[in-house]
């Protein structure tokens, strides 16, 4: 398996990335994260709408990290949130799109460090896309480190998970990709 070294030389696993960044599990989606920003200013409910259960940070930003034991499930958020890659395998992204936005029904997104072959470094899921993640197969190092912004921030009440069976009647031209990250 290959690995990141450090500036010291020394190697980096998946093991160490998590005792390191100090990462847990991220409950109900899957992978592994820990907040790294969250800001002070608040947005008042009643300025983000219906779409929110009450106000929340104007931003939040997270560490996320996948293994191939561990996938991100599929889910939304009201919210648009932006994905960094740094190091590790490429990820592939299946992105489903509400029927009323009128843009492509689905997508798939890989992040990496391969932007000659379309890979993104940094891409931004709108609010309320369906969205769920693997590292793509092939990979060499066994994990793939990222991160996140949402704004507005990030907050459990805002997560949904999504139905096992109701994404894959919707989108059945997705429906094994949609079975593999549920």
């Amino acid at each position: 398996m290959k690995t990141h070294q450090n500036t010291n030389g020394k190697k980096m696993h998946a093991e160490e990335l998590i005792i390191h960044l100090g990462l847990k599990p991220l409950p109900w989606e899957g992978g592994w994260y820990r907040e790294t920003w969250r800001t002070e200013s608040t947005i008042p409910s009643d300025v983000l709408g219906d779409a929110y259960s009450g106000g929340r940070s104007a931003g939040t930003a997270i560490y996320y990290l996948l293994t191939p034991e561990t996938v991100s499930r599929m889910h939304r958020l009201p919210s648009d949130e932006t994905f960094h890659f740094y190091m590790g395998d490429a990820v592939e992204m299946l992105l489903l799109y509400p029927p009323e936005t009128g843009a492509t029904r689905s997508r798939i997104v890989t992040f990496g460090q391969d932007i000659a072959n379309c890979q993104h470094v940094q891409f931004t899921v709108p609010g309320n896309v369906w969205m769920g993640a693997r590292l793509k197969a092939g990979g060499t190092y066994g994990y793939a480190l990222m991160g996140t912004t949402v704004s507005p921030g990030f907050d459990f009440d805002d997560l949904e998970m999504a139905e096992d069976g109701v994404l894959a009647k919707a989108y059945p031209d997705r429906k094994g990709l949609i079975a593999a990250l549920s």
